[in-house]
């Protein structure tokens, strides 16, 4: 018998097709991804587009150019060095001339390397300094010890220089060892110097790039 007084009907929604549940799911797991690599997408909007853009006094590098996963790197007792292990930090990069000595030129550039990471202050643990000897390069023992005998040490390594002159260029018409070349942690090359830099424009350019990363780029690698 049914029940004592009015009947009445509840309207429910359709169950979700499988169809529209895919779609669901599909625009889910994009708008996650949008959301992890937000930060990475405005530090470079920020420094490609609202602050940098037709200002910066280095080579902004578009499209960027990934760190070759082959590069033969070695230590300089001929150890293997995995390039991936290079990613994580902002690589501050000087490739001496090969096949010349590091004469007065190659010593001022290094030691620029060195004084603009102490310049950056407080994010300076935050850009580490590279050093690629191309093969056939040699550095007499003083210039060895001016290298590694300062703290933090430098990241110094070899490659042949058909290697590295695949990935890194020198401005048209200049050489390698007259700029210095910024890595970001992703292992991608996105900025030169111009040939023979003024160290006081060239921090203005890192200093714009460790503000607008800030959000989450984390020292160490």
């Amino acid at each position: 018998m049914p029940p004592d007084g009015p009947v009445t009907l509840a309207v429910h929604s359709l169950p979700v097709t499988s169809a529209e549940g895919s779609r669901r799911r599909h625009w889910q797991m994009w708008l996650v991804l949008l959301v992890c690599a937000a930060p990475v997408i405005a530090s470079y909007l920020s420094f490609y587009v609202l602050d940098l853009r037709g200002a910066a006094y280095s080579d902004l590098i578009t499209p960027t150019r990934d760190l070759p996963h082959d590069l033969p790197l070695r230590t300089l007792d001929g150890q293997p060095v995995s390039p991936q292990s290079l990613q994580g930090q902002w690589l501050l990069t000087y490739v001496p001339d090969a096949k010349s000595p590091c004469a007065d030129a190659c010593e001022r550039m290094l030691f620029m390397q060195r004084q603009l990471r102490e310049m950056l202050g407080k994010d300076r643990d935050r850009l580490d300094k590279l050093v690629l000897l191309p093969d056939d390069l040699t550095l007499t023992p003083a210039q060895l010890d001016a290298l590694i005998g300062h703290e933090p040490k430098v990241t110094l390594l070899r490659a042949p220089a058909a290697a590295l002159q695949a990935w890194l260029m020198p401005a048209h018409g200049h050489r390698m060892g007259e700029h210095l070349f910024l890595i970001d942690p992703m292992g991608r090359w996105m900025l030169r110097s111009p040939a023979q830099p003024d160290p006081g424009k060239l921090k203005k350019d890192l200093e714009r790039l460790m503000r607008a990363n800030a959000g989450w780029d984390r020292p160490g690698r």
